[in-house]
């Protein structure tokens, strides 16, 4: 007998959960996205790309950038886990990040960043190699194997930590360290449920597509309350056994 919830009884609690919350949701989601995407857009126009200089500062500054985003992930955590409890949310929840411990919000993406780009640090070099020799089928060979490994270090460590930052809210007062490890222990024997709960999502995904993303606004948030209803069933069972 399955302790856990299978991924429809997820969505469903999601879907129910989400019932008329959708607007404050989509409207939440936009202000990040544009708060975030002006300060990368300012940060990064005068950048020429084509140099050296300008690919690296392009990366660092990237990486800067998602490190601070941290605190947003922390609110988003924070707004989704009010609504798999039922409780009604505003807006400015997702900046609850900057309240509750920030710091801790801040080291917690730092440390997933920092492996995702050493993932990403490879795919960025082979890049620019090929944007200077096109036509180098070797260069092209490694380029897409880069892309490849980057794929996988995302995957792995996204479903590894993904408990992170609800756990934070959780037990607000574990160290940075310890929320880490408890994110690993967690997940021992979920992971391929976690997998599979997100690979689930890719029909929708791909039918967003054909709105030219427009239905992201909502499939998005859908994701995130069924993410939110899968870490309190993972906490529920952990508790209980």
């Amino acid at each position: 007998m399955n302790k856990y919830k299978s991924s429809a009884e997820l969505k469903a609690l999601a879907k129910e959960h989400m019932l008329g919350k959708y607007g404050v949701a989509i409207g939440a989601a936009v202000i990040v996205s544009l708060i975030t995407g002006f300060i990368t857009l300012f940060s990064t126009i005068f950048l020429d790309t084509a140099t050296v200089i300008g690919v690296i500062l392009n990366f660092l500054i990237s990486f800067v950038i998602s490190v601070l985003t941290g605190l947003f992930v922390s609110g988003e955590a924070y707004f989704y886990l009010k609504i798999a409890c039922g409780k009604q949310v505003t807006i400015s929840d997702v900046f609850y990040g900057f309240k509750l411990f920030p710091n801790k919000a801040v080291l917690l993406q730092l440390f997933l960043a920092v492996w995702l780009y050493l993932g990403m640090l490879p795919m960025t070099i082979l890049s620019y190699m090929v944007s200077k020799d096109p036509k180098n089928a070797v260069l092209m060979l490694m380029y897409s194997l880069s892309m490849i490994l980057y794929l996988v270090v995302v995957v792995v460590i996204s479903i590894i930590y993904a408990q992170i930052f609800f756990l934070l809210h959780d037990f607000p007062n574990y160290s940075v360290k310890e929320l880490l490890t408890m994110g690993r222990k967690i997940m021992k024997g979920s992971m391929g449920r976690y997998f599979y709960l997100t690979v689930s999502f890719i029909p929708l995904l791909l039918l967003s597509l054909l709105s030219c993303g427009i239905a992201l606004l909502w499939v998005t948030p859908y994701m995130n309350a069924t993410y939110a209803e899968f870490f309190l069933d993972l906490m529920k069972k952990k508790v209980s056994d």
